[in-house]
């Protein structure tokens, strides 16, 4: 979605965080418009109707057994909050200029982020709309924006192609996604492209993460990118980051009485880094096998082969989605925290208190904060409606490769982060959580014996 007020030589937009710069001087611009394959027969994106936390919260409001509540400076944002369960110190903020509605967003003016596990939020200072993204199961992310102008009758409208240029492209994996990227940021909130920028998730470096963004809490010693605006064309070569860390009040950076709290937690910032691209990874695995399993019907029914034969490409393309998303999930090449953190919403507290325990009281959304993001390294989104919206032949060959690797059968250096403790607390877990993981543990075990 971009800004009828975008400069004809570039294209940028950035939705929580993300940057793509197409630029249409150097790029021929092809005679024929390519279809992505996401479009196409069995997804078919665009066309398909959507079923997530937004469309449920519409049917609501369209029948009266939901009503939204308008105020003065958020809009609907506080209604919409609370009507998702999206916790208030879920926010961040970014000042980057980077997004659909940039000429309101600045180091004055920041843009306000929330989520949960379902859905990510976005809002400007005066802003034309909410812009929202939803978690869909069958259709991974899909896009909304809501006026923020009172009416009787709120709706919540899809967006496609714009959004799509961006995020549906390689950014996003290939898929209808997220990226959160960081970059340097003039004063006045314009992103310094020629300077570089980061494509952050979980394995990204601390010192690399957060430029064109708002931190608060401690992280001691360990520098970050945050709360830095570069005077002049150039970034300094002797970086000064010494007011720009261990910060806990913001408030001489703008005025906190236009959002919803002064802060933008280093902990919600850390998760919402590592749950975007998980949810893209999860959409993806989804997406391929859809559309792996779709190609191999239509080559059988071609050549005249069975129903269930299987060619050696399915497979392939099915293992080239697994292995990637069992790496994410698992939390290998993660960043290590080298000081501790900690936040100043409560997000963190809130955000554990969420979570479902097993029978010793273990829960996946439990924090660590010291050397690592969680305590147990799984991600807590393998409990996902999504994840369970992941075909059966996929899940199986996922769980597949859980059980060899918290078995012990694969100890690549890929898994080295995770002890003979550690892969035996996550098994515990899993088998209790995930009956498909149980079945193939259970069938592991029945093996050895014999």
């Amino acid at each position: 979605m971009c800004h009828p007020d975008t400069p004809s030589h570039f294209i940028a937009h950035r939705s929580f965080g993300a940057i793509l710069l197409l630029s249409l001087i150097s790029t021929p611009v092809p005679l024929v418009a390519q279809v992505d394959e996401y479009e196409q027969d069995p997804i078919r994106y665009s066309r398909t109707e959507p079923d997530n936390v937004i469309t449920r919260l519409q049917t609501k409001l369209d029948s009266g057994d939901q009503r939204l509540k308008f105020e003065d400076k958020t809009g609907y944002l506080r209604s919409v909050l609370a009507a998702l369960d999206v916790p208030v110190s879920s926010q961040t903020l970014v000042f980057s200029k980077t997004s659909l509605q940039r000429h309101k967003i600045s180091p004055r003016t920041p843009r306000a982020l929330y989520f949960n596990d379902d859905i990510y939020i976005g809002i400007c200072q005066a802003g034309d709309v909410l812009e929202i993204s939803a978690v869909d199961p069958r259709l991974g992310t899909v896009f909304y924006t809501l006026d923020q102008e009172e009416s009787v009758q709120p709706k919540f409208l899809r967006q496609t192609d714009n959004c799509l240029i961006c995020h549906g492209s390689s950014m996003s994996m290939g898929i209808p996604g997220h990226m959160i990227r960081s970059v340097y940021t003039d004063l006045a909130g314009f992103p310094m492209l020629g300077s570089g920028s980061v494509r952050v998730d979980q394995t990204t470096p601390i010192e690399k993460r957060w430029g064109g963004w708002y931190v608060t809490g401690q992280h001691g010693d360990t520098t970050h990118l945050g709360n830095l605006t570069i005077r002049g064309k150039q970034v300094p070569t002797d970086l000064d980051l010494s007011a720009s860390q261990n910060l806990m009040d913001l408030s001489d950076r703008f005025d906190p009485a236009w959002y919803l709290t002064p802060h933008s937690d280093i902990v919600a910032l850390m998760v919402l880094e590592h749950q975007t691209d998980m949810h893209n990874l999860i959409a993806r695995a989804a997406f391929v096998t859809r559309q792996a399993l779709h190609y191999q019907d239509s080559l059988n029914r071609d050549l005249g082969e069975a129903a269930d034969h299987e060619w050696p490409s399915t497979g392939s393309r099915l293992e080239s989605a697994v292995e990637p998303l069992v790496k994410y999930l698992l939390f290998s090449g993660e960043a290590p925290l080298k000081a501790p953190i900690r936040g100043t919403s409560g997000f963190a507290e809130q955000f554990a208190a969420r979570g479902s325990r097993d029978s010793q009281g273990r829960s996946l959304r439990e924090l660590d904060l010291q050397t690592r993001l969680y305590k147990y390294p799984c991600s807590y989104l393998i409990e996902s409606p999504a994840f369970e919206a992941i075909p059966a032949r996929t899940q199986t060959l996922i769980y597949q490769r859980l059980v060899n690797i918290l078995s012990g059968k694969d100890d690549s250096k890929a898994f080295a982060h995770l002890d003979a403790t550690t892969r035996q607390t996550l098994a515990e877990m899993l088998i209790e959580r995930k009956p498909g993981f149980a079945t193939l543990w259970q069938a592991r075990s029945t093996a050895s014996a014999d």
